[in-house]
């Protein structure tokens, strides 16, 4: 399993269907993630960037590797902070990207159970980047004009 990388790739471009049913096959794929992005020095996983166009992301929250099948931002706060963001599909680039300081995500485990979680801070911001990628959207796409000139 490798770590699709570029900012054109076509994979990394498109929008994930829907996890529709939660197998076997979907666990060991949050596992494989997980090991993964653990390899990698990462902070988050989305199953985009290993080419499988699913909505499911893996993310390290209180240092423990969580999977979200289905995730959907139903809040975001009108706060906002920048953070130099970087991302396992644009090694060695680096960004400040302004978002929302506090999130509340609905998403699925594992186990099929139904969550809803308020995430802020670091957390907040991989939940976003992550979910960000099961659009197709990197997060060089969000770099302010500003910061672009």
């Amino acid at each position: 399993m490798e770590i699709l990388i570029g900012e054109k790739n076509e994979k990394l471009r498109g929008k994930s269907l829907p996890v529709k049913k939660i197998t076997q096959d979907i666990w060991l794929l949050a596992e494989s993630m997980s090991s993964l992005m653990k390899e990698k020095n990462g902070a988050g996983l989305s199953a985009p960037q290993i080419g499988m166009p699913l909505r499911l992301i893996v993310f390290l929250f209180k240092n423990k590797p969580m999977a979200l099948i289905n995730p959907e931002i139903s809040q975001s706060s009108k706060e906002t902070e920048s953070i130099e963001e970087g991302c396992l599909s644009l090694p060695g680039t680096w960004a400040m990207i302004d978002r929302p300081s506090k999130i509340t995500v609905k998403a699925k485990t594992l186990t099929g159970k139904k969550i809803k979680k308020n995430l802020s801070g670091i957390s907040a911001r991989i939940v976003q980047h992550e979910i960000d990628h099961l659009d197709g959207i990197l997060f060089i796409d969000r770099i302010s004009k500003k910061t672009k000139k």
